[in-house]
């Protein structure tokens, strides 16, 4: 058998291999912490979404920009894009801030949703993004949780 042969037989074993060694992330945890109104411009909604990002690995997650999109009520709502750059310890949280849009379509489907259902004070959301590493690499997350209605008007209020 020619060397060309054995190389082109041996390779996927090699790339399996390869592949098995490397060590088992778990994605990290991405919490909404905090909502913040920004001027808007024309028909817009414009929010700033703090984001805390937990890290529940043995190694520390770099990432340069972050991407998240926002579901309110099961329906696409807001989303953003950052390039700050940063670094998230080991078994570590950081906090990232998001500028993130909301369509007046968006605003205003939701809107009329708000006002045909019974309010109990709380937005049901879903959050999936993110975070750009170096060399291609990226962490993406998703979570759920409950928005207060109340709070979202009142900067500097913790949520």
């Amino acid at each position: 058998m020619s060397f060309p042969r054995r190389l082109l037989i041996l390779a996927p074993a090699l790339v399996l291999a390869a592949c098995a060694g490397l060590p088992r992330t778990d994605p990290p945890r991405v919490l909404v912490a905090g909502v913040e109104p920004l001027p808007g411009e024309g028909l817009e909604l414009r929010f700033l979404v703090k984001l805390r990002i937990q890290n529940p690995n043995e190694a520390p997650i770099e990432f340069r920009g972050a991407f998240v999109e926002l579901d309110v009520l099961g329906q696409p709502f807001a989303s953003g894009v950052s390039d700050a750059a940063g670094s998230v310890p080991r078994f570590g949280e950081a906090l990232l801030a998001v500028p993130v849009t909301v369509s007046a379509l968006s605003a205003l489907r939701q809107a009329l949703h708000l006002a045909t259902q019974e309010s109990r004070g709380k937005l049901d959301y879903r959050l999936r993004g993110k975070l750009a590493g170096p060399l291609f690499a990226a962490e993406r997350f998703e979570s759920q949780g409950a928005l207060d209605i109340a709070a979202l008007g009142r900067a500097g209020t913790p949520r």
